[in-house]
């Protein structure tokens, strides 16, 4: 087996786990995006909330329900934020997998096609040599004859 052979197997390997990480980049866009949309709702129901009633006069009891469900309302809105900006740093973790193996990956196949270059210049030199043999012993063999 030649050691361009030797390193298909860990090739395979490194594209399933290339393969994987792509499938993790995708989740994590995707749940971003989703926390995301949560959050553009929450703030638009909390901006749709924060405009005042029409009417000049309301009552004491529902202005203090309204101010707190304002505030649970901004507290949405924070913790929120939060689940947003902690899923775009785990959809970025997944990203640098990601570039980190398809570089592993780009490394480990080139070092592969080195190997197979290498492999085919040694095996035309070998081709070359018997062909060389051969054309000397041809002329050996026919010097022998003309005598």
């Amino acid at each position: 087996m030649t050691r361009s052979q030797r390193l298909d197997p860990l090739l395979n390997l490194m594209q399933q786990r290339q393969d994987a990480a792509a499938r993790d980049v995708a989740e994590r866009d995707r749940q971003l995006a989703e926390q995301e949309q949560r959050l553009d709702a929450l703030r638009r129901y909390a901006e749709e909330y924060a405009i005042t009633p029409s009417e000049a006069t309301i009552a004491p009891a529902l202005l203090a329900n309204r101010i707190a469900f304002r505030a649970k309302l901004e507290t949405a809105v924070d913790q929120q934020t939060r689940i947003v900006d902690s899923s775009r740093q785990n959809r970025d973790v997944e990203r640098t997998r990601l570039m980190l193996a398809s570089r592993d990956n780009k490394v480990l196949g080139k070092l592969a096609d080195s190997y197979r270059a290498q492999e085919s210049r040694v095996a035309e030199q070998r081709v070359q040599r018997e062909l060389d043999d051969l054309g000397g012993r041809r002329r050996t063999n026919g010097n022998d004859g003309a005598e």
